[in-house]
Order: C-alpha cells, then structure tokens, then sequence
C-alpha cells in the first residue's frame, strides 16, 4: 500500500481519479507526522520538496508546521534535515529567474513577493525557528549547512530587520555566520558572503560585531587570494560587504584604519602599462574598490576621521597610485571618472594631499600638470558629462581650505606671471568662461569661484586681470568683461543655454564682490551695472528667468551691504533709494527669495559633489548655497534699514570698535602679566624643589648621626664589658713561697715603671677631659642651630651619653688614685723590708698585691688607648655636622628670604590684576548698554562675539581664583 501511495506521488499510473496537488500534499504531510519509520518520512519530505516550487501555497500553507518539527526531532539524520530545508527555502525564497520565465505581468511577480513575505512572516513567528536554523548552521554535512545558509539569506531578504534582531540577541549568533568564511568549500564560504551582505544592511551594531570578528582581516585575505581587482564574482561580494561594513560607520573606520589596513589597499590599484581589454567584472571590481576608498574619505564623516584617513593613504603611497591611474592611457572612462572622484576626496581639506597633487605631472612631451590636463576636459565640450563634473569637483576640492593653491591659480591670470609659450590653468578658465558653450561657461565660472572662495587677498588680486576682446581696442579687466556678458546675454542663441551662462557669471560676481568693498567699488564704478540689475529685477520674466531675477537681486544686495560709501552716487543710501523708486521694498525681497525656493537649490545644497541628471539642470554650485544662506537674512534687514538707523549703527559701531581696542588692549595686558605670574610660579616651583633638595640632605645628615649614635652604643657596650673584667680580677691573689732579694729589685724596677705610666695616663685623662668638654659646647651650639626638632634631640641625647662616658672615665681616674696610693704603700714596704728582712708571709702578700697592680694598670692603659680613638672620631664626626648644619642653615634663610620677596610680587600683580578686572567690567559693563541698545534699535548682535567676551571672563576669575589659592598655600 505504501508503494501504490508513491507512486501515486511520483507520477505513477493508480487505479481510479487522480487526486489533485493539495490533497497529494495533505497526504504527504500526514505522513510526515505520523510515520514511525525515519526512512518513510525521509520520503516523505523529499516528496514535498519535489513539490514544492510547482504547488508553493499549498506546500507553505500546510506543510511549514511539519517541517520545523523535522528540523527539531530528526536531529540526527542529515540527508531529511536537507530536504526540510530546501524545501522551506523553495516556499520563502522569491526565486528571480522564475519570475521572468512564468510572470506575464507585474501583478502575478508582486503576487509572488508577497506569498514569501507571508510565509517568511509565519516562520518567524517563532522567533526559536531562527534559533534552531542558526544551530543547524554548526552541522559541517553540506547537506544541512549548504541549505541552511540560503535558506537564512532568503529570510534576510524578505524580513531583514526582524531576522537581525533575534540574530543579535542570540548568544554567538554573529561569531555562527562568521565562520562560514572559513569553510573549505567554496560553495558555502560564497554563499556565505550574500548571507553578510542582507545581514549587515542598515544595523551598526551588527556591523560592529561583524568587524570585530576579525572580518576585514578574513575579507582582504579572500580578495588577494582571488586575485584583488582581477578577480571574479567572489571578489565583487566580498567588497559589497566592506562597504556595507564601513559605509556611515565611524567605529568600524578607525578600526579599519587603525588595524592598518588601508595599506592593504594599495596593491589593489596597480594596473598595469597595458590597459587594453578590461573585463566587465574587472570594471566593476575597480569600481567597488574606489568607492570603499571615498567611503574611508567622505565628507560626511567627521573631519577628524576623514584627515587621519587621508594621510595613511598619502604615506602609504595609496594616492600615488591613484594619480598614475588618473594620468594612465586605455583606462575605461567611467573607471576614469570614479578615480577622479576618489582622487578628489583624499585631497579635499588636506594640505599635504593638495601639494602633491598639485606637483603631479601628466605624461605628455613636454609634461604638463596634471590639474592643467583635466581643466582642458572640463572646458572641452566633447568629453562626457560625468567626466566634466568629476573634473569640476576635483578641481573643487583642490582648491578647498587651500589659499595656497588659490593663489597659484590666481596667479597663472595676472599679467606678470603669463607665460604665451604654454597653457596654463587661468588660460583655460577663461577660455571656458567666454566660449560658445554654456556648460563650459558655468563650469569655469564655479571653477574661478572657488579659487576666490573665503580669500579676500585673491579677490582683490584678481581685479587686476586685464583681457584682451579684440584688435585696436583697448584692454578691459575681467571684472567688467563678465558683466558685459552678463548684460548682452540675448546674443546666445539658446534660452536654456542663456540661463545656465547667466547663472554661473551671477555666481562667479557674488561670490567675487561679497566681503570685499574694493570689489564692489569697482563693480559699482561701471556706471550700466546698477541700471541693468534694476531693470533685471523689476521686469516680470518668465518661470526660467525668475532664477536670474532672484541672483541679480542677491548681487545688488552685496553692493549695499559691502558698500564703503566710496562712490558718491552709489552709496548704501542711494541704492536703497533706487531700490524703492525702481523695484519697491517688498518686490526686491520677493525676487531675492526666488533663489532658495528653486527646486535645484535645495539638492545642490545636500553634498559638495555636483551630481546633476543632465547639463540642462546644472544651476547651483554647493558652496554658493552657503553663501545664499549667509547673505539672504542681512541683505534683507540693510535693505529696510532707514538713514537714520545706519548712521546710529555706524556710530555704535565706531563706540564698539573703540571699546574693543581698549578691551584688547587691557585683555593684552592681562595676558603679560598672566605670562609673567606664570614665570614667576615657575621660579617657586625651582625654589621648593631646591628646598626639597636640602631638606634631603640634612635628612641624610641625621641618618649619619644615627649611624654615630650607634657606633657610641657599641663602644659604651664593650666599655661597660671592661668594667666588668677588672672588678672581676679585683681580690684575686697568688701565693708566694718565697722573696728573694733579686725579685725585689725587680718589683722596684716595675714600681718606676707604674709611676712612668701613671704619670701618662694624668696627661691622656687631662686630654680627654678637654675634648670632652669641647665635644658638649659642640654639640650644644649644633642643638641650637638646626631648624628641626629631630635633629636637636639626637644632639642632646648624644651629649647625654658623651657625659655618661665622662663620669665613668671619672670613676675610673678614682680608681687609678686608689692605685696610685697602693703604690705609694707598697713602696714605703718596700724600703722598710730593704732595712729589715720580712716574714715570707708579707713579702708573698706584696707580691700578689704588685701583680694585681700590674695587670690592673695595663688594662687601664689599654681602655685608655681605645677611648682617645673613640673620642678621637666622636670629635671628627661632630665637627662633620657643625659644617653642615651651618651650610643648610644658611641655604634655608637665603630661600626665606627669596620666598618672601615673590610672595610680595605677587600680592602686587594680585592687586594690579585687580585694579585692571574692575576696568574691564566697566568697560564690559558700557559694551553690554550699548549692545542693549543695538538691540533695540534692531540690530542683530552676532552672538558668537559674547559668547568669546563671556568665556575670557570666565578664564579671567578662574585665573584669579588660581591665584588666590596659590597665595593661601604659600601663606600656610
């Protein structure tokens, strides 16, 4: 039965009606969860899938619910885990080339976009179904893991950002994907790449985690393993995935540029001398490579980024390499193009970049600069449109934030630089400017433009510029040649033509005169300007000409706001009553608005590269919106202003330029005398690192006082040792047979010779009494001396114990007179038993007593001996420390006495400072009445200007609270 059942499916002959799909199906799937036998669901699942792309609703509608639950319980066999999966990917996925073979209409292929919409939005309506496919993605079969990453991409493409969300919170999800780059089989490691791609669309945090699972690493590996720009699809895929990975994404940048990857690129940029025969693939590899390029230099990321980013490419020869492309032969001119475009934004802003572009040469006989070969195709109305604007933006960014390179431009036009035997940039700006083209016309005049852009000194420069128009008449400066274009306009043939030509001239003139009095005075002295800006203005043109309109009323509002008063009859007055006579008040500010109500304004002002659908909508130059958007509200409001308003304006104004010089003045006075405090602080600092200095020393001085301390505390120990050893000798006796009268002639000889030595021994006690002495009046004088408390009391208790010594070497000297009178005793004996012969019992008690004698005074003798040395040393020692603590006594009043003479210089500049703050705040007090007034009288206060005035004061009494607590530590 079973048999009949599949064959019945597999296209089989059964006895009776054929069932219809959804039935078969129903059938299929009863089995799937009914069956007990894994190979009759195996089969059962393969049948879906056969199914599945011919009966996709049924399939989706009754068979989902099966399948995820063969994804959970059959775990174990990977072949039905490949046909669950393949067949959920055959419902989800919107298979594109078979929309285009069975879709007759856009209502059947929208109709099958929406069923996988539907069936993505059942799948993931447990958010565990994610989960487990993320799971399965851990299997290495290529049954299971192959499948699941299409079937994954497929959910990404249809719900990209509910799929992100569970991929993100799910533990290791991201670090899953990431290891399908290192899949041997390259099948599933591309198929992995399309999988990143639909992942890291639109989620930074998801980018991140990607990037710091060491992508850009993995990325670059598999593009050079391709063949970098040589390479096939793979490598496409793989940049797809570094743009989206870096694309508006500021942390992953600096980690791409931190990780030094950006020299990883430059191998990448190396074609070689033949350029013939490039490959689509490889057109459209380089073009993805340049683009991550500009994507790491872009001006909307932060400046910072954007400048650390341009010099690694420059050190690492990356724009080099992009300059022998931009200056190659055979190159495809769309990749051309992008190479300017990318050359363009790693030099815009950057000085170092700019000069070296500025130095690059094209290989031509003889060499010419490389910015002169590509203003010769922005002029040049055969190349290409896209390649002129990528020229124009080059140019652009060359000249941005570069006054030096605005000079050398400016500088190939004045008369003493012209070189006739070569073509140099000013050549052909001005050729473009006055040539039959319009595009040419408005590109060179955005061109000069930027070349005067924020740089009065080339403003001014360039009213020299003297032109030429023809034979026998006389030279004109190219101030005027411009305005005579402008006001014979009808003579070009086209009406869209007219109007781009008069556009960029308008632009060229107010971006010229405007900040500029000598410009506009020059301007004004041609007496046909005004009258032809009036009676522009106030004619009612057509819809076309309602832009030039509104550019001649914004050039004749620059002449009245810049305007010096230099010209008697075109004064801020004057004009302003020309205004109201000829066009009216009202009328002059509607025209004005014209300019930034025209629907090229706003998409002009959204990036600096000019991006345009076609030459005809060519109008606005980026920068020139700035300017518009700066000058609009106080051309309006100079306008209004009466006679009596400007001259209280101007009157204010002198009482605030006054006051400003004083505040300057007062603000340089204060900075010297912050200069001089801050010289002064530094000599205190020298000073307390001088007294730390000496404060160390005499810390050393008291440590080699502690040492002689402590050397006397030995000495007194073995003194005391002594001591011991002669008291212990003291009643000990020897017993004498006999005394012969040759032993006593010998004790007699011995008795001088104790006389001889006691005799020293008086006058080596007398020496060391005076020395000892010496040593007590000594370190008395060191005691009163020395500044700090440590050192006084070591004194003290060194002549405490040198008096110790003293009483005992006092003691001892009693005890040498005790012997001294024994001696006298035992002589008296002796003479007595020389006149009459003693008993042996009392010449053997003389005996032992001159032998105790004897050995007493030889240890005498010999501590004498060792406390001279001791004394000796004591005295060096002390005399040692009477050097130094006089020495350091005399270093500790000479900084008293400097540290007092600065802390009075500064309480004079204290008091000084004081006197000039409370100037200040006078002054600031007046400034703020008289900006009150301003106010009042509707003037607008350019708040930037208070915002500076209030952090200088706020720097002032932080400055004085510094001050303030530096003299309360120095006074403690």
């Amino acid at each position: 039965m079973t048999m009949n059942f599949f064959r019945g499916v597999m296209g089989g002959q059964p006895a009776g009606p054929q069932p219809t799909g959804a039935e078969t199906i129903h059938k299929l799937c009863d089995r799937v969860a009914s069956s007990t036998l894994l190979e009759d669901r195996r089969d059962a699942v393969r049948a879906l899938k056969s199914l599945s792309k011919k009966y996709r609703l049924e399939v989706g509608t009754q068979a989902m619910d099966h399948l995820v639950h063969i994804l959970q319980t059959d775990r174990s066999d990977s072949e039905i885990l490949g046909y669950a999966l393949d067949t959920l990917y055959n419902i989800i996925c919107n298979d594109e080339e078979e929309e285009q073979d069975e879709s007759e209409d856009e209502n059947a292929q929208k109709q099958e976009e929406d069923l996988g919409v539907l069936f993505t939005d059942k799948f993931l309506g447990d958010s565990e179904n994610v989960t487990l496919l993320l799971t399965l993605l851990e299997e290495f079969d290529f049954h299971v893991r192959w499948p699941g990453v299409k079937l994954l991409t497929a959910l990404l493409k249809n719900q990209c950002n509910q799929v992100q969300g569970v991929i993100l919170v799910s533990p290791m999800g991201v670090s899953r994907l990431m290891d399908l780059l290192a899949d041997s089989r390259e099948v599933i490691r591309n198929d992995g790449l399309l999988l990143l791609q639909q992942l890291t669309k639109g989620n930074a945090a998801i980018q991140k985690i990607v990037a710091f699972e060491n992508a850009f690493e993995r990325l670059l590996d598999i593009i050079t393993e391709e063949g970098s720009s040589d390479g096939g699809i793979v490598v496409e895929d793989c940049l797809l995935l570094l743009v989206n990975l870096l694309k508006n994404n500021s942390s992953n940048q600096n980690f791409f540029k931190e990780g030094s990857y950006i020299q990883r690129m430059k191998p990448w940029f190396e074609v070689g001398d033949d350029n013939s025969g490039w490959s689509a693939q490889k057109v459209t590899n380089l073009h993805l490579m340049l683009q991550l390029v500009r994507v790491m230099v872009s001006p909307v990321n932060s400046p910072g980024a954007t400048s650390s980013c341009q010099k690694s490419m420059y050190q690492c020869g990356l724009l080099q390499q992009l300059c022998t492309i931009l200056m190659a032969t055979g190159v495809p001119a769309d990749i051309l193009t992008e190479t300017i475009n990318t050359v363009s934004e790693v030099i815009r802003g950057s000085q170092i970049n700019q000069d070296y572009f500025a130095s690059v040469n094209a290989p031509s006989n003889p060499p010419r600069p490389a910015i002169v070969v590509l203003l010769m195709s922005m002029v040049n109305e055969r190349q290409p449109f896209v390649l002129r604007c990528a020229v124009l933006y080059c140019f652009q960014c060359f000249l941005y934030k570069n006054q030096k390179g605005q000079g050398e431009i400016v500088a190939t036009l004045l008369p003493s630089t012209i070189d006739a035997n070569s073509i140099s940039a000013g050549q052909l700006l001005c050729g473009g400017l006055f040539s039959a083209d319009s595009l040419s016309n408005w590109c060179a005049a955005v061109a000069l433009a930027h070349a005067l852009q924020d740089n009065l000194t080339q403003k001014e420069q360039l009213l020299r510029v003297q032109l030429a128009t023809s034979l026998g008449k006389p030279p004109v400066s190219l101030l005027q040649q411009c305005t005579n274009i402008l006001s014979q306009g009808d003579k070009i043939n086209r009406r869209g033509s007219k109007v781009q030509t008069r556009v960029g001239l308008l632009m060229l003139l107010c971006t010229w005169i405007s900040n500029c009095p000598i410009a506009v005075t020059h301007f004004l002295h041609n007496q046909e300007n005004v009258p032809f800006l009036t009676g522009q203005i106030s004619e009612n043109l057509g819809e076309d000409e309602r832009l030039v309109q509104g550019l001649c009323a914004l050039l004749l509002g620059i002449c009245i706001y810049y305007n010096d008063n230099s010209l008697e009859n075109y004064t801020k007055e004057k004009l302003k009553q020309l205004i109201e006579k000829r066009i009216g008040k009202e009328n002059f500010v509607e025209k004005l608005g014209f300019v930034t109500k025209h629907e090229l304004y706003s998409r002009a002002a959204q990036k600096p590269q000019p991006v345009f659908p076609s030459p005809e909508q060519m109008l606005f130059d980026h920068e020139f919106t700035k300017l518009v958007k700066e000058l609009e509200g106080v051309i309006t409001k100079a306008v209004h202003k009466t006679s009596e308003e400007e001259k209280k304006e101007e009157e204010v104004k002198k009482t605030l330029e006054q006051h400003d010089s004083i505040v300057i003045q007062y603000k340089d006075l204060i900075r010297d005398q912050d200069t001089q405090i801050q010289e002064l602080r530094e000599q205190v600092s020298t000073l307390s690192l001088n007294s730390e200095q000496m404060q160390n020393q005499i810390t050393q001085q008291q440590s080699q006082i502690q040492q002689h301390k402590d050397q006397y505390n030995i000495l007194k120990l073995k003194l005391g040792k002594d001591s011991q050893g002669l008291s212990s000798s003291h009643g000990e006796g020897a017993h004498v047979n006999g005394l012969h009268s040759e032993e006593l002639s010998q004790l007699r000889e011995e008795v001088e010779e104790l006389r001889r030595q006691h005799t020293l021994q008086h006058t080596q006690l007398s020496d060391k009494d005076s020395l000892i002495n010496t040593l007590r009046c000594g370190a008395a004088a060191a005691a009163q001396t020395a500044e700090g408390g440590a050192g006084g009391s070591d004194n003290t208790e060194l002549l405490g114990e040198v008096e110790s010594l003293r009483s005992r070497v006092q003691a001892q000297c009693a005890e040498i007179s005790q012997l001294q009178t024994e001696r006298l005793e035992l002589i008296r004996r002796a003479e007595a038993v020389s006149s009459a012969p003693a008993s042996s019992s009392e010449s053997s008690a003389d005996t032992v007593t001159v032998s105790e004698l004897e050995s007493r005074l030889a240890a005498q003798t010999t501590e004498a001996e060792r406390l001279k040395e001791e004394c000796r040393g004591l005295r060096e020692g002390h005399a040692g420390l009477e050097q130094q603590l006089a020495s350091a006594q005399s270093t500790v009043a000479i900084e008293q006495t400097e540290k007092t003479k600065l802390q009075q210089e500064v309480q004079e500049s204290k008091k000084e400072q004081d006197d000039l703050l409370m100037l200040l705040a006078d002054q600031d007090q007046k400034i703020l009445n008289l900006k009150q007034r301003l106010r009042d009288l509707g003037e607008t206060i350019d708040e930037d200007e208070d915002e500076i005035d209030a952090r200088d004061q706020f720097g002032e009494d932080d400055d004085d609270d510094d001050d303030e607590e530096e003299d309360e530590e120095n006074n403690d």
